[in-house]
């Protein structure tokens, strides 16, 4: 990962870390780009949980339990499929001890060269982020979120930039912090 992915990184496990917030990842698109931008800054392990590559569709119903119709009727570049990732991937790693604390983050779309088999355009994108209702200030159990990313350049460069594209969504939520 390159240094402004690393740097932003870093400053949203430092949001996390004082909110008493972890953070897990379910990628496809980036491919453990948006993990590895997490694991290169020091001390991740007070925050970082851990990730899911799950570049597969059945994978991604059977371990993050995405809906399996969802993603037979729209396949895996779809917004309810970037939402349902960042779920899963929040809750596959909670453990009772971070009572519901976690902060999940997902990555799906098109990373080319070219369109995908549904002629979804190269460089399309969505990230989700789901965050602890007690910790986003909103009633419910969970506050889900999804953004559309366009990126152009070739495979490597959109991955980086869908990373530092959820990097800032998630900057950009968490505003002033968590209470």
């Amino acid at each position: 990962m390159d240094a402004a992915g690393v740097r932003l990184a870093s400053e949203v496990m430092d949001r996390c870390r004082v909110g008493g917030v972890r953070v897990a990842v379910a990628e496809s698109l980036t491919g453990g780009l948006l993990a590895d931008a997490f694991v290169s800054v020091p001390g991740a392990s007070s925050v970082f949980l851990g990730s899911a590559v799950t570049y597969d569709v059945k994978a991604k119903a059977s371990l993050l339990r995405v809906d399996a119709r969802l993603l037979r009727d729209q396949g895996a570049v779809h917004p309810a499929v970037a939402a349902q990732m960042a779920e899963g991937v929040a809750r596959l790693f909670d453990q009772p001890q971070y009572a519901g604390r976690v902060l999940g983050l997902s990555t799906t779309g098109v990373a080319g060269p070219g369109p995908d088999e549904r002629g979804r355009a190269e460089g399309l994108a969505y990230v989700g982020v789901s965050i602890p209702c007690e910790v986003a200030g909103s009633a419910g159990n969970r506050r889900g979120m999804v953004m559309e990313i366009r990126a152009s350049g070739g495979r490597e460069r959109i991955r980086r930039y869908v990373v530092v594209g959820l990097l800032r969504y998630v900057m950009q939520l968490t505003g002033g912090g968590w209470e």
